[in-house]
């Protein structure tokens, strides 16, 4: 192998394991198996390119070229000119992935499902990476700044992870680098930087000129490597949303609270708020009749900033059987007791335990947490609410307006904790919470009027289509504009809280679901909500509502206490729809995932124009189909031949016995070729019968696959063997349900031969075979008649 070739693979590896990093970001790893391949093909067209030789910029060029037809192929086949050239529509496909995987990127939490978004945006850049590592490495032989790709791959992904196993990455990639500049050589380094020249090395101890590259490189690697130490620590850290993860910190089983942004939950929230999809979450079974007051807490916001709200890190201990009682609750304030089973959607992954407040005792399995303070609960070494069902019994804790109005004071400990207000808060916020509250006798009373200014009386709308905000002045803004949904009413009105001296934060969750006509009550995303809660001594933490036509206003800050009452429907936001989201009609909305696949009506869609006139001509596809073929014709010749041959043998036939015949065999053939390309060789001695029940038997196939493999046989024998054969319909179909058991119970590396390397390909050397022998044969047949006419006697 030559040095160019040895660096190459040096590169590719280096590429593979600097990505290693980016695993603790999706749930699986499978992503990963698929990029070997398509770098070892990347890597393998630069070796080639760099051997015939070509110039810098073509081999660049040739593996760019590639790099997108690999993605094509994985990635958008149906979409591209004969399922491989990248056309129009292949790129509009990979703009709509590309959207898909940064609002799942926004959405999920840590770690993400792998979405074909998620993949892509792995996949692709990885592959980038990898192409940026090789031309600096291999093509310009310049291995020390090739780690500056290295560098930011593994700093995005140290960035965004929770920090528990990043050192372990941390080392895997930089033991690559290492590999990569030692692959380079001591020589090479000189050709970075500073040009050192030297006489050849003769025995004795090493000359100045001579050590100086050796020098250079060493400093270069610790200089990158110190680096990408330092750079992870000043990148924000990507916590979850409000839906999804609220923080990796606490999951990590670390003991310690985790910490989680303001800005990801409120675009998370908004996001859930303003989606087409509203998609359930939870389902809930309960005994309390009232569910006016059934908030599902996720996590309360205690650390404000000025610029966000964020729990404060906290000590997390083993659930206990029976949760402590609440701080602050005293013995006669009536409560009673409400038991929930919580059912969670498959894909619903949050690291926080959504629960009604105050919580006395949680019967769930798995790894979970108890953080004391907030009683919360948080899921330990990625433990998550996936799919998960769970009984929680909480207090409906109902305090009288005079019990809140004549609260002490609150622990001095307490209230220096939850009435602290950085000094960088405008000032405005202070005077127009004073302005407010005028003439208020108590924290209680000013904790009222605070509410009733932001939902009755202010003047303020609620409008899911503001941008969050940032930064200190975003509460002076929205105090300005009188504009917002729950997250601005509730951060607002905590911080006017801390500022009268009332202790205050914030709750993350759930505002009351939709009852159902079996007794549940459904949770959507919709339903994603943010709210304050305030400290009286004797009651404990209590629950306002400040947002306009969200949730409900508790009994405790209504003037005339009514009785039992459901909550209340949320108005429409604007530019949303008011039509019920438990069934969206396709007429009025499209799910995002369908209008990824263009499946959705529209009214324009039948005068939109396949293409455009003019431009690039079809001949320009054909020749960049031409190279592309060239330059992939021998790593990816198998599956393309597996391919075309499988779609012929499964595609159209003619509606004649003949071609019904033939469809059946053909049909047949690439039963047995597929079970062989997944380890099951063909049986010529078997009768189709036998061959099916071995192959059943062999490839562990279900019933389903099963029956489908044997009604294939039992087509086969009625051709081959009934008088009259009857046309049997949906073999085709019955042969890909059959394909993907096979996938599904054979094992990775089974399957990425299958793909990558079938075995059933052999038949095309034993076609070639054939043909020549036949065509010897009768060159063997004509040879005699060349030859007669001079060997005949007189």
């Amino acid at each position: 192998m030559s040095g160019r070739a040895r660096l190459a693979l040096c590169a590719a590896a280096a590429t593979l394991m600097a990505s290693c990093a980016l695993l603790p970001l999706v749930a699986e790893p499978t992503w990963l198996l698929q990029l070997v391949p398509l770098v070892a093909v990347q890597t393998g067209v630069g070796v080639a390119a760099r051997r015939v030789p070509l110039g810098r910029p073509p081999t660049v060029a040739a593996q760019a070229l590639v790099t997108l037809i690999l993605l094509t192929l994985v990635f958008a086949r149906e979409q591209a000119i004969v399922g491989l050239i990248p056309g129009p529509g292949a790129f509009r496909y990979f703009a709509d992935l590309l959207q898909q995987g940064s609002d799942d990127v926004s959405r999920y939490a840590i770690p993400a499902p792998l979405t074909d978004g998620i993949k892509l945006m792995l996949v692709g850049g990885v592959l980038l990476i990898g192409l940026l590592v090789d031309t600096l490495a291999v093509t310009f032989r310049s291995a020390a700044p090739a780690g500056l790709p290295l560098l930011a791959l593994y700093s995005v992904a140290a960035g965004l992870s929770d920090g528990g196993a990043d050192w372990l990455w941390f080392l895997v990639a930089a033991a690559g680098y290492l590999m990569l500049l030692l692959a380079e050589g001591r020589d090479r380094l000189a050709q970075w930087g500073r040009v050192f020249g030297a006489a050849p090395r003769s025995a004795g101890p090493p000359e100045p000129g001579v050590a100086a590259p050796v020098r250079t490189g060493r400093r270069i690697g610790a200089v990158a490597l110190g680096v990408a130490l330092v750079v992870p620590l000043a990148l924000p850290a990507m916590q979850g949303g409000l839906l999804d993860a609220a923080g990796t910190g606490v999951g990590a089983g670390n003991g310690h609270g985790g910490t989680i942004s303001a800005v990801n939950p409120l675009v998370s929230l908004r996001d859930s708020l303003n989606t087409d999809n509203d998609r359930q979450v939870l389902t809930l079974r309960t005994s309390t009749n009232d569910i006016s007051d059934l908030y599902l807490r996720i996590v309360s916001l205690d650390d404000f900033d000025g610029t966000t709200w964020k729990p404060a890190q906290r000590h997390v201990v083993g659930v206990p059987d029976v949760f402590p009682t609440p701080t602050g609750l005293g013995p006669d304030v009536k409560r009673s007791k409400v038991r929930t089973t919580v059912t969670a959607a498959d894909w619903y992954a949050q690291d926080w335990l959504p629960m009604p407040y105050p919580p006395s005792g949680v019967q769930i399995n798995g790894r979970w947490r108890y953080e004391p303070v907030g009683m919360s609960l948080v899921g330990d070494h990625g433990q998550t609410t996936r799919g998960e069902i769970y009984q929680v019994t909480s207090l409906d804790v109902q305090p009288t307006a005079k019990q809140l109005s004549s609260a002490p004071q609150p622990p001095a400990a307490l209230r220096r904790e939850y009435t602290e207000v950085p000094s960088s808060l405008p000032k405005v916020v202070a005077r127009t919470a004073k302005k407010i509250t005028s003439g208020a006798t108590s924290h209680y009373e000013e904790a009222v009027m605070l509410q009733e200014y932001f939902g009755v009386n202010g003047g303020f709308q609620y409008d899911t289509q503001v941008e969050v905000g940032r930064g200190p002045n975003a509460i002076a803004n929205f105090l300005r504009k009188k504009q917002g949904f729950c997250v601005h009413f509730s951060f607002t009105m905590a911080a006017m809280a801390r500022t009268l001296g009332i202790p205050a934060r914030v709750a993350v969750g759930f505002a009351p679901g939709t009852p159902q006509a079996d007794g549940t009550v459904a949770v959507s995303q919709k339903d994603a909500h943010a709210w304050p809660e305030l400290y009286f001594e004797g009651v404990g933490w209590t629950r306002f509502e400040p947002t306009p036509t969200r949730g409900t206003t508790p009994s405790y800050t209504r003037s005339d206490t009514p009785g039992t009452s459901l909550p209340e429907q949320a108005l429409p936001s604007k530019n949303a729809s008011s039509a019920p989201s438990a069934a969206a009609s396709p007429s009025e909305s499209c799910a995002s995932e369908l209008r990824r696949l263009q499946a959705c009506d529209s009214p324009s869609a039948a005068a939109a124009p396949r293409s455009g006139g003019g431009g690039t001509g079809p001949w320009w596809y054909v020749l960049i189909g031409m190279a592309a073929v060239a330059l992939l014709a021998v790593p990816l010749s198998p599956l393309l031949w597996r391919t075309r041959v499988r779609s012929l043998r499964l595609g159209a036939h003619p509606r004649t016995a003949e071609g019904a015949a033939a469809h059946t065999l053909a049909v047949w053939q690439e039963l047995t070729d597929s079970a062989w390309d997944h380890g099951i060789p063909p049986d010529e001695s078997l009768t189709p019968r036998r061959a099916a029940a071995r192959i059943v038997r062999l490839g562990h196939l279900d019933a389903a696959a099963g029956a489908a493999v044997h009604r294939v046989a039992d087509a086969v024998e009625q051709v081959l063997y009934a008088p009259r054969p009857r046309p049997a319909a949906g073999a085709a179909e019955d042969v890909r349900r059959v394909i993907e058991a096979l996938r599904g119970t054979a094992g990775t590396r089974t399957r990425l031969r299958a793909q990558f390397l079938p075995r059933s390909t052999v038949r095309v050397l034993w076609a070639a075979s054939a043909r020549w022998s036949a065509l010897t044969a009768r060159a063997a047949t004509a040879r005699p008649t060349l030859r007669r006419p001079s060997g005949q006697r007189s």
